[in-house]
C-alpha cells in the first residue's frame, strides 16, 4: 500500500518494519490521514506472519509535534467537500457538541493507541529531537523506547492549552505520578538521560547513529520465538492492566472530555467560537508562538 504520510522499509526478509512518521516540514503533526495510513501500517504488520519487530520513527528534525491543531490539510480533511475524509463523517461526526468531540477523540486517538499498545507484534519507538504531547502519546503505544541523545520529551497542552494531557492519559505510569504532575504544570522537558534514568527509555544513541543501533537492538529481539515474545508483552501488559492503568486510562479521557466542555461551555457564553481549549484571552500564551521549552533541573 502506498501511504501519503508514511515511509515503510523492510529488513531481514520482512521480520523488522520500520515505520517512519513523513510530515517533516510540519513537525510530524499529526492530521487525520497520518492517522489513519498510521492504523494501516500498523494492521499490515500485525497480519504479516514474517514481521517479528515493528519500529516506529519520524521523518525530519523531531520524532512529532502533537497533533496538528489546524494546519491547511488538517482543514481540508475536515471541512465538508470532496477531500473530506470519510472518517470525518463517521463514528460520532454527524452529532454535535460534546457527544461528537468525545466519540471523535474515542476512535481516533484513544483507541487508536490503545489498539497499538496491545498490537501482537513487539514495537519500538525511535524517538529523536523532539517528542511534544501527542506525540508521547504514540511513543508510549510501543513496548520498548530507544532515543537520540538529543531528544526532549514534554507535555505543554496544560499551560499552553488549559488541557490535562492527552487523550490516552499514560504520564502517571511513564514519569512517575509527581514528575507527572511537576512537567504538566510546567510544560518543562526533560531530555533523553533522565528518561533512561526513569526507564521510561532502553537505550540512548547518539544522534547520527540512532536508526542504525536501533535497527540492530530490534535484530537482537526479532530472534526471540515469537510464542515467548508475545507472552512476555502480555504478561507485562495484563500486569500493569491489573494494577489499574487500563482502568485509569479510561477514567482520565472522561475527565479529558469534560475538560474539552469546560473550555467550549466559556467561550460560547462570552459569544466566542466554542474552541474546546483554552486561548490567550484565558490566560495561556498563543501555542503557535509559544515561550521556550525549558529542561526541567533539579535545583532551578
Amino acid at each position: 500500500m502506498n501511504y501519503k504520510y508514511l515511509l515503510i522499509d523492510s529488513y531481514d526478509e520482512g521480520a523488522i518494519v520500520r515505520i517512519t512518521l513523513n510530515r517533516p516540514a510540519a513537525r510530524n503533526a499529526q492530521n487525520r490521514g497520518l492517522l489513519e495510513d498510521l492504523a494501516h501500517a500498523f494492521a499490515a504488520a500485525e497480519k504479516d506472519d514474517k514481521v517479528r519487530v515493528v519500529i516506529l520513527a519520524g521523518a525530519g528534525p523531531i520524532f512529532s509535534g502533537g497533533h496538528d491543531l489546524g494546519s491547511d490539510e488538517q482543514k481540508t480533511e475536515t471541512n465538508p467537500g470532496p477531500q473530506q475524509l470519510e472518517s470525518f463523517r463517521t463514528n460520532g461526526a454527524a452529532r454535535q457538541a460534546a457527544e461528537k468531540r468525545s466519540l471523535q477523540e474515542w476512535h481516533y486517538f484513544f483507541q487508536n493507541t490503545l489498539r497499538w499498545r496491545n498490537l501482537r507484534k513487539i514495537t519500538i519507538a525511535q524517538a529523536h529531537g523532539k517528542v511534544i504531547s501527542a506525540g508521547l502519546m504514540l511513543m508510549w503505544s510501543c513496548d520498548l523506547i530507544v532515543a537520540a541523545d538529543d531528544t526532549l520529551f514534554s507535555d505543554v497542552v496544560g499551560t499552553r492549552l488549559g488541557m490535562c494531557g492527552m487523550e490516552y492519559f499514560a504520564h502517571p505510569w511513564e514519569f512517575g505520578p509527581r514528575k507527572a504532575k511537576e512537567l504538566m504544570l510546567t510544560s518543562d522537558a526533560i531530555d533523553a538521560d533522565e528518561a533512561y534514568r526513569l526507564g521510561m527509555v532502553s537505550k540512548v544513541y547518539p544522534k547520527d547513529q540512532l536508526a542504525e543501533k536501533t535497527l540492530t537492538f530490534a535484530r537482537r529481539i526479532a530472534v526471540v520465538p515469537t510464542m515467548a515474545a508475545l507472552m512476555i508483552k502480555e504478561s507485562v501488559n495484563q500486569t500493569v492492566d491489573n494494577m489499574g492503568f487500563y482502568n485509569a486510562l479510561n477514567a482520565s479521557f472522561t475527565l479529558h472530555q469534560v475538560n474539552h466542555a469546560h473550555w467550549a461551555e466559556l467561550h460560547a457564553t462570552r459569544g466566542e467560537n466554542p474552541h474546546p481549549c483554552a486561548t490567550p484571552e484565558d490566560g495561556v500564551p498563543d501555542w503557535r508562538n509559544p515561550p521556550p521549552t525549558q529542561i526541567s533541573r533539579k535545583d532551578s
